[in-house]
């Protein structure tokens, strides 16, 4: 299918994903092979390649991704060369990486020549250790939301979209998401047409349906359990009832001012929030897992309605209960 590019054809945009040991090895390889599918349906459409794409770390180091590929990478550009997009991969080596102050100050210079500045996954604390999130809305894996939102505070953290653009800065959710960032930045330099075609060519989603919080609502409260693991055990056996705050600062021991701050500074949500991600957990499982109908899960789970349980679904997965259902029923 042709590329219809918004840039003169012989003009490639500059892509450098950032690699470090330990490095994810989907966070770097699946935004190139998003780029590399662009430059091959483009020339195959009798095209330019679009993309000049290449993956950095810091001279000297032997970049070994988490799960033991050895990655080929070239020395960190100077500050100074031209860049178009600067992606900053994820992995269990982020935190050596974000504490490498020689590469924090060559990701806060490169960001000033870049025209976009990107994260996957946990990529986002190196960002964020670098201030350029500060007071912008960004993403991360969704288990590592509410230590994000702790450490950053600063961050308007976003748990639930696969990506988040605030600007010239995106960020993306956990691994695969990192796919869904590309096709958008692809989107967003060669139009719909294009990234369909790509879409379609990787066989993926141009959009996919709902965002990481179906897979998560759950279990990324976890990360609370010490303050308030009893607290959450108590909401998922009142789903049905009026969990109104006071009554869930009554039952924390607290003031209703004193538990909505601790328990927002813990796990980087409100109480409302968390009961309505409660909610719409419960719903899942009944939709997919049972054949109750619709009206019936509703009320089991304290939605009041089947519209307020609508919005909930919506808001917190982007997709309807009955959209749900038909997706993932068993």
């Amino acid at each position: 299918m042709p590329i219809s590019p918004r840039f003169p054809p012989n003009t490639q945009r500059a892509v450098e994903v950032l690699a470090y040991p330990s490095v994810q090895l989907l966070d770097v390889t699946g935004p190139l092979q998003v780029f590399a599918s662009a430059n091959d349906l483009a020339v195959a459409a009798g095209g330019a390649a679009p993309y000049a794409i290449r993956v950095v770390a810091q001279a000297g180091q032997t970049v070994t991704a988490s799960a033991g590929l050895g990655l080929a990478t070239t020395p960190l550009p100077s500050i100074d060369a031209e860049l178009d997009t600067l992606i900053i991969a994820g992995g269990p080596g982020v935190k050596a990486a974000a504490a490498d102050t020689s590469l924090i100050k060559w990701v806060q210079g490169r960001a000033q020549r870049a025209r976009r500045i990107t994260s996957v996954c946990t990529g986002a604390f190196l960002l964020a250790g670098s201030g350029l999130l500060n007071g912008r809305r960004a993403t991360t894996h969704w288990s590592f939301c509410a230590e994000f939102a702790r450490r950053f505070p600063l961050v308007q953290v976003e748990p639930d979209p696969i990506f988040v653009q605030d600007g010239p800065i995106w960020t993306s959710a956990g691994i695969t998401a990192g796919i869904d960032l590309a096709l958008a930045l692809v989107e967003d330099d060669l139009g719909r047409t294009a990234a369909l075609a790509l879409a379609r060519h990787l066989v993926v989603f141009l959009k996919r349906p709902g965002g990481q919080a179906q897979f998560s609502a759950a279990l990324s409260l976890q990360t609370g359990e010490d303050r308030f693991g009893a607290f959450h055990d108590w909401i998922n056996t009142h789903l049905a009832d009026d969990i109104s705050l006071p009554l869930m600062a009554h039952h924390a021991g607290m003031s209703e001012r004193s538990f909505s701050r601790h328990y927002a500074k813990t796990m980087g949500m409100t109480p409302t929030r968390a009961v309505e991600r409660l909610r719409v957990e419960a719903a899942r499982r009944l939709l997919s897992e049972s054949r109750l109908p619709v009206k019936r899960v509703w009320q089991r789970c304290g939605f009041g309605s089947e519209e307020t349980m609508r919005r909930s679904f919506l808001r917190v997965l982007a997709v309807s209960p009955q959209d749900y259902r038909a997706r993932f029923s068993s």
